[in-house]
């Protein structure tokens, strides 16, 4: 069973970046293709982009284009999301999950949550005007 740890959220001003970790105990990441996702209190939980094994990346949300982008090393390393240019608005709870259904490798055409599993507790990013 894979259990994932989120890391690095923090309290950022606008236009700052922030570099979240996605982390694996009880397996590793190497074999799962690894969304991440967001959320705030009210709404539905929002898909932001997927990592294949293979780092290629599937982009989900518009907010992504251009300011997010993640990287994996594929070894017992974290995935990590990137996000530069942040707003207020981009303020949540971060959280990583892994492809739910085979192939595990591969990112799902959807960043519906119902694809992943695993999900962690998330980390909260708040981003001040």
């Amino acid at each position: 069973q894979v259990q994932l740890v989120e890391s690095g959220g923090d309290l950022v001003q606008s236009g700052g970046s922030l570099r979240l970790s996605c982390a694996a105990s009880g397996s590793t990441l190497e074999s799962y293709a690894v969304g991440w996702f967001r959320q705030v209190p009210g709404r539905e939980r929002e898909g932001l982009l997927c990592i294949a094994t293979n780092k290629e990346i599937t982009f989900y949300h518009e907010v992504t284009k251009g300011r997010f982008t993640a990287s994996r090393d594929n070894t017992k390393s974290p995935v990590y999301l990137r996000m530069n240019s942040l707003s207020p608005e981009d303020t949540a709870v971060y959280s990583c999950a892994i492809r739910a259904s085979p192939p595990l490798s591969h990112c799902p055409l959807s960043g519906s949550a119902y694809g992943f599993g695993s999900f962690g507790q998330g980390t909260q990013v708040t981003v001040s005007s």
